[in-house]
């Protein structure tokens, strides 16, 4: 099991997502559409930012910062380590092999679950296909198999 706690690591790497929430938060949008999971994963923190970009670009320029509003659903907290090889000629006399070979954090993921929504958009009825192109463009960035989903909200 990897660790979750970033005080018992030195040198944790930052989580990677810039902003978990953009757009307009409202009680008053009529559908969400979500992006879920149909497979358990670990999603890097790098992926999660870029999906969010470019589910982001998407809705923010065709209705600026307000009529929607786009959640990232799961948070990095998984450090995973790295344990650093040498892969020249003549490395076997330099390296130690797997001695010592527990490495260093290189980064932070979450884990996904078989049915998780990851991205979820929070729009009104006429937004609806944008938001649907907005969640594919951001799972074709994600390393799992996903499909997209149209709830009404409940106010």
């Amino acid at each position: 099991m990897s660790y979750t706690r970033k005080k018992f690591v030195r040198g944790s790497p930052p989580s990677g997502v810039v902003k978990f929430t953009m757009g307009e938060p409202s009680e008053d949008y009529q559908y969400n559409v979500e992006l879920v999971a149909l497979e358990k994963a670990i999603v890097k923190g790098r992926a999660l930012e870029s999906a969010r970009i470019a589910s982001n670009k998407i809705m923010e320029t065709k209705y600026g910062r307000s009529g929607y509003f786009l959640r990232i659903r799961v948070y990095p907290h998984e450090i995973i380590r790295s344990h650093k090889f040498m892969g020249f000629a003549g490395a076997d006399r330099l390296s130690q092999g797997m001695r010592n070979a527990f490495g260093k954090p290189i980064a932070r993921a979450s884990r996904v679950d078989n049915g998780q929504v990851v991205v979820s958009i929070s729009t009104d009825e006429d937004k609806i296909d944008d938001a649907k192109i907005a969640l594919k463009r951001a799972g074709a960035k994600l390393p799992f198999k996903h499909r997209i989903e149209l709830h009404e909200a409940s106010n």
